[in-house]
């Protein structure tokens, strides 16, 4: 009964300190410090020794490097001409195929997303060229934007993805499983999105119509391969160097950042301008990450002192549920907390609660990495707070509803998506089966 009253009053409180609009780090940081003081009467000498005790374990942990550099990966690229590279790249080679144009979307996002980690960095990336290209040829406006809004979230999903990295570390898995891991998933889905815009464009074509000039021959579509070659050889090099066992994560995203300069300089996009709005983007985000992280880590350590992670996981266990309404309740927790919280802070705050509940069902908890992810990929195209609508929007200039009807179809066949490995669990954990044993 007690834990109950403490867990209630932890979240009355996480609700009010974010509510205010305080950062997100310092709201959690006051929801443990107040908690640990008004429940279990700490007295700020031990909340400083516990503080300082996760805070040097967060820094010290080698994997924490990962995220600026991977962050630093995108924020390159994004700076650079390789969405107009990938569009053209792409453009020969889908224009034969219902949908046509409209698959690029799909397909560059899933590219980008291999070199950056971030969904808001490949919905921008991809979406400076697309919005306009697909708009100047008359493309369908809910199938382009909401394309874009679905397929900007595999930036969470399709490794490197800094959002795996941080489930890696609170969870205590590999980090390297989970990459493998999401890869299948994020084709799977992106396949469902292509499907589904065929499906429309061939119901339709005027949704999606073809080019007044002529067709593209072979001889384009291979000539057009050429500007695909950067982020190819990125996603080869990076993915190559962690799935081979060559480099951790950390080591192949520090080898990644090192050879999107060499691209960049290559390109003749490398400037001293640009590098240190690159640096300032990567630093900005990064402390906004890592700050979270530690923040998140002193929540869990009180919320362990407070036994509130325990007595919910024997609460539900006396419930009795199975595996299959214990998903379907915290697949609408989590679709919930997409409408108001970031993918981020919804990770770092549910999974002190979350883990031992999938622990105790006997799920892998590297298969609930990647369900999870899919579903707070979810709340990256639903209002208010869906980042991917807010960068859409300012590309766009359209009203914020527009752009979530759009999107949609696009929600829902990534709920299908997640129903699929849920059913069939090894859509995500035979490829680590394969390459890790």
């Amino acid at each position: 009964m007690e834990a109950l009253i403490s867990g209630l009053v932890v979240l009355a409180l996480i609700f009010f300190f974010l509510g205010s609009g305080v950062w997100v780090f310092a709201g959690l940081l006051m929801v443990s410090v107040t908690g640990l003081t008004l429940l279990l009467d700490f007295p700020p000498q031990r909340i400083g020794t516990i503080a300082s005790s996760i805070l040097y374990r967060s820094a010290s942990s080698w994997e924490v490097a990962a995220i600026p550099m991977f962050i630093f990966i995108g924020e390159i690229i994004f700076r650079t001409d390789i969405s107009n590279r990938l569009f053209r790249g792409l453009a020969p080679w889908v224009d034969v195929i219902p949908g046509r144009l409209a698959h690029t979307n799909v397909l560059g996002c899933t590219l980008f997303a291999a070199v950056s980690g971030s969904s808001a960095a490949t919905t921008a990336t991809v979406g400076k060229i697309t919005t306009t290209e697909l708009r100047s040829r008359g493309y369908n406006r809910n199938l382009s934007i909401g394309s874009l809004a679905g397929a900007g979230s595999f930036g969470l999903l399709i490794p490197p993805s800094v959002v795996m990295i941080i489930y890696g570390l609170l969870a205590e898995v590999s980090i390297i499983r989970l990459f493998a891991a999401g890869m299948i998933p994020g084709l799977m889905i992106a396949g469902l999105y292509m499907l589904y815009i065929g499906v429309r464009a061939g119901m339709d074509p005027s949704k999606a119509p073809a080019a007044k000039d002529q067709a593209p021959g072979w001889r384009e579509r291979l000539w057009a391969l050429l500007d695909l070659l950067p982020v190819v050889s990125l996603i080869a090099l990076i993915l190559g160097a962690i799935y081979s066992g060559l480099a951790t994560p950390s080591e192949a995203a520090a080898v990644g950042v090192t050879a999107a300069l060499m691209v960049t300089a290559i390109l003749g996009q490398l400037n001293w301008e640009m590098l240190r709005e690159a640096i300032m983007g990567t630093v900005r985000l990064s402390a906004m990450v890592c700050s979270i992280l530690v923040a998140a880590a002193f929540l869990s350590t009180a919320m362990g002192y407070l036994h509130i992670p325990q007595e919910i996981a024997q609460a539900i266990a006396a419930i009795d549920l199975s595996v299959w309404q214990l998903l379907l309740i915290l697949a609408f927790f989590y679709i919930v907390l997409g409408l108001f919280l970031d993918g981020i802070s919804i990770l770092v705050m549910s999974l002190p609660i979350t883990l031992p509940l999938i622990a105790q069902a006997g799920l892998d908890p590297i298969w609930f990495g990647i369900y999870v992810i899919i579903l707070i990929e979810l709340g990256q195209m639903t209002p208010p707070v869906g980042f991917n609508l807010f960068v859409i929007q300012g590309l766009t200039k359209e009203n914020l509803g527009t752009i979530a009807w759009a999107a949609l179809p696009f929600f829902l066949l990534m709920c299908f998506g997640a129903f699929l490995i849920s059913m069939f669990p090894g859509i995500a954990l035979w490829l680590p089966g394969v390459l890790y044993g």
